[in-house]
């Protein structure tokens, strides 16, 4: 889901630039005030833990790749907003290091898997969990779905802005200049990939952790209680 450079053309890549500059403030604000000194290290893990799991690319015809993001977890665990921080540190970190995702593209790449992703899959968990136990298996259900919707939303998203580059950026003679793909290719391309496999790779890991706490570590879940 990572998009490099080259394929979104500079007024896409300086629009999402633009949204997530608020959106980055913003988090910061609320993550200083809301994010207890015990929890600043369940951060830096929350970053960790979705920097790995991205790792585990698998090229998607027409440039980019598939892989789990793990941010919706974060996202129950702290907040929509200190995933939101977390996930751009790993995906900033990824664009920078590793080549894995292009740099004119961190604001795009940001608004897909930082922002997107992690505020969907909070709100379903949210949604379906409501007013049950910290041990009830509705939790466990709920985070599996959260999970799986989100990365579809997001992965829905980056096909949609791939979908649209052949339309917006364009020579004279009708040829692409960034991403050549349509919408009737980009779309469905990524979300098959996504609705098929990672969706579920991230839908089972989020459930099993979020069992797993419920039985080791039962507090961290309070927060979203």
């Amino acid at each position: 889901m990572h998009i490099p450079d080259g394929y979104l053309g500079p007024t896409t890549c300086g629009f999402f630039y633009v949204v997530m500059a608020p959106i980055w403030a913003i988090a910061s604000k609320i993550v200083k005030k809301t994010l207890s000194a015990k929890q600043v290290p369940l951060l830096a893990i929350g970053a960790a833990f979705s920097f790995v799991i991205m790792m585990f690319n698998v090229p998607i015809p027409g440039g980019t790749t598939g892989h789990a993001v793990g941010g919706v977890l974060v996202a129950i665990l702290l907040g929509p907003w200190a995933a939101s921080i977390a996930i751009t540190v790993a995906l900033v970190i990824q664009a920078l290091l590793f080549g894995d995702g292009g740099i004119t593209a961190i604001g795009a790449n940001c608004f897909n898997m930082a922002f997107v992703l992690p505020f969907v899959g909070y709100y379903i968990y949210k949604a379906i969990s409501y007013d049950s136990s910290v041990n009830s298996n509705r939790r466990v259900v709920a985070a599996g779905i959260a999970g799986y919707l989100g990365i579809n939303v997001a992965a829905a998203l980056a096909g949609i802005e791939f979908g649209v580059q052949p339309l917006l950026h364009h020579a004279a003679n009708g040829q692409a200049l960034y991403c050549p793909y349509g919408l009737n290719v980009a779309l469905p391309t990524m979300l098959g990939e996504h609705l098929l496999v990672f969706g579920w790779v991230d839908a089972i890991v989020t459930a099993l952790v979020i069992k797993y706490l419920q039985k080791q570590a039962p507090e961290l879940l309070y927060k979203v209680s």
